[in-house]
């Protein structure tokens, strides 16, 4: 398995894998499938995607992704992103999401991100022993942060520096 930059032509597999954790409901608030158009809006030339690719498996090879987005709109937090890291079923557990977020950081300190952040759910023991096993330090928890399916979830914060 090896990242690399994700580009437009990865927004369908991106997609495909994104609507798996929305399907699985263990790592966003989302409920609504993402198109490859809704993905493609994504890439805004600030923020850097990685994709992870293993030839052998999907007809594109893509088996993991992450992505960086706005943490907040203010100036003085341009250097922030929000991370996301989503692995294909088949490849949950087999070191693609870990490949997949370090290039994410490599791609941010290289884009001059001086922090990624994210928010876990708690139940979510998997991303969570990942974002450890790569510098994440956890902030605290956001009670009742959000609903999924008509209940209350909390969120671990957690976040890494970079420089």
């Amino acid at each position: 398995m090896k990242a690399r930059p994700a580009t437009l032509t990865d927004a369908d597999a991106i997609a495909r894998i994104y609507n798996e954790g929305i399907e699985d409901r263990v790592a966003t608030f989302e409920t609504r499938a993402r198109s490859g158009e809704d993905v493609r809006a994504w890439f805004d030339g600030a923020h850097p995607i990685v994709v992870v690719q293993n030839d052998a498996a999907h007809e594109d090879g893509i088996v993991a992704f992450a992505a960086s987005f706005t943490y907040r709109p203010r100036e003085c937090y341009a250097g922030i992103g929000e991370a996301s890291v989503y692995v294909t079923r088949a490849y949950r557990g087999r070191g693609a999401g870990k490949i997949a977020l370090h290039a994410l950081i490599d791609a941010a300190k290289a884009r001059g991100f001086w922090k990624l952040l994210s928010r876990i759910f708690p139940e979510n023991t998997a991303s969570l022993g990942l974002v450890r096993a790569l510098g994440f330090r956890e902030v605290g928890v956001y009670r009742k942060h959000g609903q999924l399916d008509g209940e209350w979830r909390d969120v671990v914060i957690v976040e890494r520096l970079i420089v």
